[in-house]
């Protein structure tokens, strides 16, 4: 269902709220404004099904073919290919895959755990990441807190594997910055009212609220604490760093503050920061592709495993040719070897025992002020 209004169009400040049910269940909630003036709807039905692999599998062709980011990462693909079939097979093989992705997450199927590298062993030693571990997140969150005097804290966060990986690392992390989580709440995605988890936190009376949520569904909760007037400090992860989620929790958001990665912030970061030209770059490389603004830190994940990958094919080439299992295990061997690589979200270290590489310089501090984010030194 394509769902398209604009009621008031000399009204730049009229809101419409969409709500969509599928046998008597809330399916779909949807903000419509100035900004954003249609949404569509997939049903679970076969025919939605099949509504979402034509319309995404096309999106994901066209999405790779246009993304600086997607390209680079395609070219590290090509180059462990040989002959003409086996590249016809890598190139088939990534666009499916990423259609496939694609329409995974539009169904809301697929909510892959965080901490997929970990530990690494015989199973995982051929697995790399580049986004953060959400116990890197978890800690500056939790080191911010201790700093500025909280105590106690109110967690609320999705039911699914999202939610549940951030109360077990931000628990770590609260115990080493002796911070004592005094209610522990949770929520679906679709849910459209959050009234009895906020009053059970409410009642908590904790020092500070951290919301383990990502897109606009994380808003919610923030929306409902400001409806009851709660003046404890708020946090989100840095899994909400799109403009979405700006738009959608307004004014309710404002003071809130997440762990993200450097690139969210690319111009306001100090010159000296080791970030902040390779950031830059990034941001400067999407926006010229997509449009001015339009730049989020997922994409970022994605340029980075490109520039990584750049620096680990050269050492492969010197020991085996591209399209051989010597190749791709020498192409191994120097992902563990790449040193000092700076990405749009962090310098690159990796190892033997730590297949992501990232340490303190791919995260910092951000704080939401009339709507957009702001760099905390």
């Amino acid at each position: 269902i394509d769902l398209q209004a604009r009621m008031f169009p000399y009204d730049p400040q009229h809101q419409t709220f969409i709500n969509v049910y599928e046998d008597d269940s809330l399916a779909l909630q949807a903000i419509l404004d100035a900004s954003k003036t249609s949404v569509e709807f997939f049903s679970g039905s076969r025919q939605g099904v099949w509504a979402v692999i034509r319309k995404f599998v096309p999106a994901g062709i066209g999405h790779i073919l246009i993304g600086p980011d997607h390209l680079l990462f395609l070219v590290g693909l090509l180059l462990l290919g040989g002959t003409l079939r086996q590249l016809a097979l890598v190139v088939s093989g990534f666009t499916v895959a990423h259609s496939i992705t694609l329409s995974l997450a539009a169904l809301n199927v697929l909510n892959p755990p965080a901490r997929i590298i970990e530990p690494v062993d015989a199973k995982r030693r051929w697995v790399f990441k580049t986004p953060q571990n959400d116990i890197m997140m978890s800690l500056a969150i939790a080191e911010h807190m201790a700093n500025n005097g909280v105590k106690t804290v109110g967690f609320i966060g999705f039911a699914d594997a999202y939610g549940e990986g951030w109360f077990q690392e931000f628990g770590k992390a609260a115990g080493l910055k002796k911070l004592n989580i005094v209610a522990n709440e949770r929520y679906s995605r679709t849910d459209t009212s959050v009234t009895a988890q906020i009053l059970k936190l409410l009642a908590a009376n904790p020092d500070a609220i951290l919301v383990a949520g990502s897109g606009t569904p994380a808003a919610l909760p923030q929306i409902a604490l400001a409806e009851r007037g709660y003046k404890g400090r708020q946090y989100q992860t840095h899994g909400v760093a799109n403009a979405d989620f700006l738009r959608v929790g307004g004014a309710a958001l404002e003071g809130t503050f997440l762990p993200a990665g450097p690139v969210l912030v690319a111009d306001q970061l100090p010159a000296s920061h080791p970030l902040r030209k390779t950031a830059q770059a990034y941001v400067a490389a999407y926006e010229a592709a997509y449009g001015k603004g339009t730049v989020s830190t997922f994409g970022g994940h994605a340029w980075d495993t490109g520039l990584v990958l750049a620096a680990a094919v050269p050492q492969a080439l010197k020991k085996a040719q591209p399209g051989t299992p010597a190749f791709r295990a020498a192409l191994r061997d120097a992902l563990e070897q790449v040193k000092e690589v700076p990405g749009a979200h962090g310098v690159f270290n990796m190892s033997a025992n730590d297949h992501l590489g990232l340490d303190q310089r791919a995260r910092v501090m951000v704080k939401i002020e009339k709507g957009a984010w702001k760099y905390q030194p």
